[in-house]
């Protein structure tokens, strides 16, 4: 294991999926969390689905690991004036409701007369301060008594009031604030809790930079003091109320671990801890941290928070999904959106003929649009073939032909309906690429559906070492996650392996255990789907239907009009079938429905 692993592992406490140190810099979505982390006990077990590395330590092991070099150098004491205004200082925090000789045994607060530039109104000048020390001074954070600005001598790097703490024993439960007058309004109704104040105040927004020990340089001061973070059961996140807050409390869970974190719901009109002393009084400073909530979990939830969508199917039902316009494939499953259909089927057996055509009744019939990338077909040919299924009508074919008009009204209809995922760059297609491209169709357009048309034009990512049962397995996985994050539904087309010819010299039915390269194709589709060519006859075999309500496996027989390249219902008349001189049913094979359905297309 790598020292960036090691060096990572030594500051995670919690179960859960991050940002991989090892391979984020390397792939376009740097803060994709393809980390998965278990803690047990205290032994710690990693593995990486994208670079797949994976192992397991102990925390002593990790412990006994040399730490990570800091470039800041260690802080220095410095000359701490002693007070020299103690009374003005007393007073003051007695203004904010802070008893100051309840809390001077925790933190260090010192008051002398600074020089302060001038702000706003404000003239320049010397004015009697309040001083915050830091560390066994380290840093000294000055306030005027009555405004806000602040001077600091030396500089604050670690969490205001931690080295208390780390001196005495360990509690249960540590506060952290957005600033010292906060941290000493909760010291003042809180005596069984361990109280402290990041040193630099909260981050506009929240980073999307890894967090990693060594570059962290802005919150180095939790890092510093994993020891105490590790140790506490709770940490309480008292941030101020306001979008600076909100990102300072993100920034601090994704560093101390988000499953020991709660969080505090503030009061109308009251912005942080000193607010709520002063408006509401101590009884409800200390009520509001007592019912500290945790931290919603990152993709972990109860099922409280689905109880409106339950309560939906309990009074609706499971609603079934889109109609693909054939009756016979209806019954054996329907269009969801939020799934993956895995489609196979020999070569020229008509699988994307058949997609196009589910995508030309469901833009019809419920208003679907589409992102296509078909890799086979250039996007004016495809375009063709989709005017096509519009009207019923040959393209290219002299016989048959669309007019000119129909063809117009035809180009319209699919302008109106799809997208087509073309790279004139020359690159090759890689997942990134093709999900972004998709994402963007979804956000521009409304695309509820996707084609990727067929899956082996996809390459690797730049630098990833994996065999290609990873590759599928990875890129399957992505694509389930994205379609469900997007709540559309994606087609994608894998060839099955070569498969043997029967005694009678057909060639048996591709399923999903058939497709080349991984079993994942069949693990990882909500729908899975053979189109396979039996002479004349066009058959469709549904060999997995993940949900119930959507259907079940079978096979539906249709014919393919070539001239119109449109799939139909397979009708047979029973009376014009004749063996010998006796009319008589047609032999049945055994997987044949036992219905035939009459419908006019």
């Amino acid at each position: 294991m790598s020292t960036i692993m090691k060096n990572f592992l030594s500051t995670v406490h919690d179960s859960a999926r991050y940002i991989c140190p090892l391979c984020a810099d390397t792939r376009k979505k740097k803060t994709e969390r393809t980390l998965s982390v278990t803690v047990e006990g205290d032994s710690i077990k990693y593995t990486c689905w994208h670079c797949d590395e994976a192992g397991g330590y102990t925390y002593k092991q990790l412990r006994n690991e040399p730490q990570v070099s800091r470039s800041t150098p260690a802080p220095r004491a410095i000359s701490v004036p002693k007070s020299s205004n103690t009374d003005d200082v007393e007073s003051y925090l007695s203004s904010r409701g802070i008893n100051y000789s309840l809390v001077k045994n925790k933190f260090k607060v010192v008051g002398s007369a600074k020089y302060f530039s001038g702000k706003g109104n404000i003239p320049a000048g010397e004015v009697p301060a309040i001083g915050f020390v830091y560390g066994h001074d380290e840093a000294v954070k000055w306030r005027p008594i009555g405004d806000k600005r602040f001077i600091q001598d030396g500089a604050a790097r670690t969490l205001w009031g931690i080295e208390q703490i780390k001196a005495g024993e360990m509690p249960d439960t540590l506060v952290i604030c957005e600033g010292e007058i906060d941290a000493l309004s909760i010291a003042t109704v809180l005596d069984d809790v361990a109280v402290t104040s990041v040193p630099n105040g909260a981050p506009s927004k929240i980073s999307d930079k890894k967090v990693s020990p060594s570059e962290d340089k802005k919150f180095s001061y939790l890092w510093d003091a994993r020891d105490v973070l590790q140790g506490v059961k709770k940490i309480v996140l008292m941030t101020d109320k306001d979008e600076a807050g909100e990102a300072l409390k993100e920034e601090l869970a994704r560093r101390v671990g988000r499953a020991k974190c709660y969080e505090v719901e503030l009061p109308e009109n009251q912005n942080d801890a000193n607010d709520v002393l002063v408006k509401s009084g101590p009884d409800r400073l200390r009520e509001l941290i007592n019912n500290a909530q945790p931290l919603p979990l990152d993709g972990v939830y109860q099922a409280a928070d689905y109880a409106d969508r339950v309560r939906h199917l309990f009074d609706n039902g499971m609603m079934s999904g889109e109609s693909t316009g054939i009756e016979s494939i209806d019954k054996l499953f329907t269009i969801a959106p939020g799934q993956l259909s895995v489609v196979t089927g020999l070569p020229g057996s008509g699988k994307s003929e058949f997609i196009d055509q589910l995508m030309i009744n469901l833009a019809r019939n419920s208003g679907w649009k589409f992102a296509v990338a078909s890799f086979e077909n250039p996007p004016d040919l495809h375009i063709a073939k989709l005017a096509e299924k519009v009207c019923g009508k040959s393209f290219f074919s002299e016989d048959k032909r669309m007019s000119r008009e129909a063809m117009e009204k035809s180009l319209l209809f699919v302008d109106d309906h799809f997208m087509f995922l073309e790279q004139k760059s020359g690159d090759a297609t890689t997942a990134d690429s093709i999900l972004d491209r998709i994402s963007q169709a979804c956000l521009r357009k409304g695309i509820r559906g996707a084609v990727i048309d067929p899956y082996n034009y996809i390459v690797q990512d730049a630098g990833a070492e994996e065999n290609e049962h990873q590759f599928i397995n990875h890129l399957l996985t992505r694509l389930v996650a994205f379609a469900r994050a997007h709540d559309i539904h994606i087609w994608f087309v894998a060839h099955p392996s070569k498969m043997p010819t029967n005694a009678d010299g057909s060639t048996g039915v591709p399923k999903g255990m058939n497709i080349s390269g991984s079993a994942s194709f069949f693990a990882k589709a909500d729908l899975g789907v053979t189109v396979h060519r039996a002479g004349d006859v066009t058959e469709v075999h549904a060999w997995k239907v993940r949900f119930k309500w959507q259907g079940g496996v079978g096979m539906a027989r249709l014919t393919y009009d070539l001239a119109s390249g449109q799939f139909r219902e397979r009708t047979v008349n029973l009376d014009k079938v004749h063996f010998g001189n006796h009319s008589a049913s047609p032999a049945r094979r055994k997987d044949e429905p036992k219905n035939d359905i009459e419908i006019p297309f």
